[in-house]
């Protein structure tokens, strides 16, 4: 059976009146209508919508295009609707596809002729992108202070465990020593990479590209100045060919997210780890976890697999964002409505996994015990034991062969490297002195390292001092936040 069609005799009667018609003869299919609406997705667009739209207005009124005592009509249907959209009574109509035209259906129903005039000198198409934008900046204020939360939170745990030992991993192998604060403020920096690109999304879509018209300009004298001071955008887009067409800034904010949720699943999986019995290095709360339908002793890090899982969503996001872009002419094709959906959905995938995480943060308890435990193969101090026969004068590549002699010995003979006794040692070289055995203790082997940036304890309290200073700085300093 063919797609139904609207019989315009009865257009209203059959609630399906096409706002945009004119060029049309005919109006579009049931299926059409339906294939090509985006209201469930763009009216989170609404608040935006109005924003722009009263900043539209006023330059509007400045070319004096709109009379005052239609621009007080006009800002008295907004205020009516916004109060609608808050209390959850506007009547989001599906006979229109997008969010724009409900807003202004709505408008000149509640105030009539007036409101016909607001389209003036714009299009749905820079329309659709300063909302955008503006959303984009409110979600990057949002996801900025989760980012903020979760760091300090990592810092406050990292001052608590500043001389909790541990191995430090290379291939999931015992490598040397390091402490616990090291380790953990080794995610902070990827957090603190991460708000620095959110930053930089944030640059991106601080350009207001209302006045760009369809593509080619408005043909009437709209004061963009005006309306970027307005909407608290930083510069006026300079190109309205590109302005109606570029969704980088889309882009960068969802590779953003996307580097926020890989960096949050590359922590999920270590602590999925610690988890583990093989390790047991951690306890995670119970409200976190959960159990097995039949097995009675199970407690299952559930949340963090579903962080880690949700990953892999947040990537296609971008992916998809990419391919939907990348052989677009200019300037711009409705391939675009699909551009929102994946930036809405790992917006708010990427701010409850960080909510959520910060507060297993908060709560999990580290088994010190476990820890230390681990650090009695003293295989682990082989490094320093090279070291050690550095500093006696013998050249690296020499002082690498003769430990790794030494750590074969040991093994052979089933014989830890702090128990070998001296003469044996000599027997490897004469550089060996007593004081070789200082070398088999954790907190010695971390506060040996004199680089900056380095596991040290002293470097450890340098860089929490830095952090703490950093972090107020990000608090203070919001200059890429919206309302």
């Amino acid at each position: 059976m063919p797609p139904k069609k609207i019989n315009k005799e009865n257009e209203k009667n059959n609630n399906k009146e096409n706002f945009v018609r004119g060029r049309f003869k005919e109006d579009i299919s049931d299926l059409t209508a339906d294939f090509t609406a985006s209201l469930d997705i763009d009216k989170k667009f609404a608040e935006f919508d109005i924003e722009g739209s009263l900043a539209h207005l006023e330059a509007l009124f400045k070319a004096g295009l709109i009379k005052e005592n239609e621009k007080d009509k006009i800002k008295e249907g907004f205020f009516i609707i916004s109060k609608e959209l808050k209390l959850n009574k506007f009547n989001f109509d599906k006979r229109y596809e997008d969010i724009h035209i409900n807003i202004e259906k709505r408008l000149i129903e509640l105030i009539g002729a007036a409101g016909e005039k607001l389209h003036t000198g714009r299009s749905r198409n820079d329309q659709v992108s300063v909302d955008f934008r503006l959303y984009v900046k409110n979600e990057i204020k949002i996801i900025g202070e989760a980012l903020i939360g979760l760091r300090i939170e990592l810092v406050k745990k990292a001052q608590g465990n500043i001389e909790t030992f541990l191995p430090g991993y290379t291939h999931l192998q015992h490598a040397q020593p390091v402490s616990l604060a090291h380790h953990l403020l080794a995610y902070y920096e990827m957090f603190t990479r991460d708000f620095i690109k959110l930053n930089n999304a944030y640059i991106s879509a601080d350009w207001l590209t209302l006045g760009s018209g369809a593509l080619a300009g408005a043909d009437f004298n709209i004061d963009r100045e005006l309306e970027a001071k307005i909407l608290g955008f930083g510069k006026v887009s300079r190109n309205s060919i590109d302005s109606v067409s570029d969704r980088d800034f889309a882009i960068e904010f969802n590779f953003a997210l996307s580097m926020i949720a890989l960096h949050l699943s590359r922590f999920c999986e270590e602590l999925i780890l610690w988890n583990s019995q093989e390790f047991d290095f951690v306890d995670i709360k119970d409200e976190f976890t959960t159990g097995s339908s039949i097995m009675p002793q199970k407690k299952n890090p559930d949340v963090l697999e579903l962080i880690r899982g949700k990953t892999g969503s947040v990537i296609s996001g971008l992916l998809s964002l990419f391919i939907m872009i990348k052989s677009l002419p200019l300037a711009y094709n409705r391939d675009m409505q699909e551009d929102k959906k994946p930036v809405m959905d790992n917006s708010e995938t990427v701010y409850k996994s960080l909510e959520i995480f910060k507060d297993i943060i908060k709560t999990i308890e580290f088994k010190k015990n476990n820890m230390i435990l681990q650090l009695d193969d003293d295989a682990i101090y082989a490094t320093d034991m090279a070291t050690y026969l550095v500093n006696k004068g013998l050249p690296f590549r020499k002082s690498h062969e003769i430990i790794g002699n030494v750590v074969s010995y040991s093994k052979d003979k089933n014989k830890k490297l702090s128990k070998i006794k001296i003469n044996d040692y000599k027997k490897f070289s004469n550089l060996f002195e007593n004081d070789i055995y200082d070398l088999f203790d954790a907190k010695h082997s971390i506060n040996s390292k004199k680089t900056y940036g380095s596991t040290s304890l002293d470097s450890i309290g340098k860089m929490i001092n830095d952090y703490n200073d950093e972090i107020k700085q990000d608090e203070n300093n919001k200059m890429f936040f919206v309302k």
